[in-house]
């Protein structure tokens, strides 16, 4: 048995930031493009590479650490596009857990992580501080990190600012604790990276699939950055139509996680080849790529005009915090507005 429809696996199970692909199918823009669309989502997040990898499953969203690790491990992927550029990702904790703004704080103390490039971070972090990996206690908490620091059998964890922390926020305020009792260690500054890249979520194909169908890329990238679009221009009507879809997007919770998320959408859904240059280094400096690892994205599938690279990308991230802070307070719609490079 084989089907003619496009299968698509998420990185984990429909979360507000997916909102593209599900209104791409609900909207009919897939249809509207000729091609029919599976929405897949995975028991275990660390699988998503190796069944995409394997064929089992066509396209899927990924992270780009894990997108570059899986080709380093023989897991033949490519990313098309981003969805989510440079979402702040770092160690999540909340105050009076003992952890603090000095990574060092985090020595004897128990750190939840996703899957295991986020201890090969850790790891190698340590050493910047004069730390070894047995200063800590490792915990794999998989996608549940907000839960392992409620329930305390974490003191810390590896999170992003528009999912955890949000999740940890509104955990707090119901507890009458202050919401910026949530505090994170970038790991973008703690590893000096220079950017929050590698864990930019990308859309990413098969490599066999991609060589034979490219149209149908194609095609589904055109319907994806419609959805996008719409997403962009009217973010409110676009949620609650996402909530028609998956009613679990209507919580509080989730209503601000799509807020959060909504400043880091792509625009133009362009892979940006200097983030992909800064995290191959840092894959390499991992010891989870070889010296002589090529990037694995092309860009050569969007058929539209891409937006230029910006000409502050440092200065951007320290706007962006300030915007995602008057979000975190005020909540609403807020993108960056990025100058463009002459």
């Amino acid at each position: 048995m084989s089907t003619d429809k496009i299968t698509f696996l998420m990185n984990w199970h429909a979360t507000p930031y997916h909102a593209p692909v599900y209104l791409a199918q609900k909207m009919g823009f897939f249809a509207d493009e000729g091609i029919k669309v599976a929405l897949l989502e995975p028991n275990d997040p660390s699988d998503v590479t190796e069944i995409i990898g394997s064929g089992k499953v066509d396209l899927g969203f990924k992270a780009m650490i894990h997108t570059l690790a899986a080709k380093a491990r023989g897991f033949p992927v490519t990313s098309i596009g981003s969805l989510l550029d440079e979402p702040f990702t770092g160690v999540v904790y909340l105050k009076g857990s003992g952890v603090t703004t000095d990574f060092k704080s985090l020595k004897e103390k128990r750190i939840g992580y996703v899957g295991e490039f986020g201890k090969i971070q850790i790891d190698e972090l340590t050493k910047y501080y004069g730390m070894v990996p047995s200063d800590y206690q490792a915990i794999r908490c998989g996608m549940n990190v907000s839960q392992a620091i409620i329930e305390g059998t974490i003191d810390a964890g590896i999170g992003l600012e528009n999912v955890q922390m949000v999740e940890l926020e509104e955990w707090l305020a119901g507890q009458g604790r202050p919401r910026d009792d949530v505090q994170m260690l970038r790991i973008d500054e703690l590893a000096e990276l220079g950017c929050c890249c590698f864990c930019s979520i990308l859309y990413i194909a098969n490599d066999k699939f991609l060589a034979e169908n490219p149209d149908k890329i194609r095609k589904f990238l055109t319907a994806v950055k419609r959805a996008t679009d719409y997403v962009l221009a009217s973010p409110t009507e676009a949620y609650k139509t996402y909530i028609t879809i998956k009613p679990e997007m209507a919580s509080v919770v989730n209503t601000k996680i799509f807020e959060r998320s909504y400043a880091y959408f792509s625009k133009d859904l362009k892979n940006v080849q200097r983030d992909w240059e800064k995290v191959t280094k840092y894959g390499k400096r991992l010891g989870v790529l070889q010296e002589d690892f090529s990037p694995n994205y092309t860009n050569k599938f969007l058929g539209w005009e891409l937006e230029g690279e910006s000409a502050d990308p440092t200065g951007d991230q320290k706007r962006m915090v300030k915007l995602q802070q008057e979000v975190a307070n005020k909540g609403g719609f807020q993108r960056l507005d990025v100058k463009i490079a002459a």
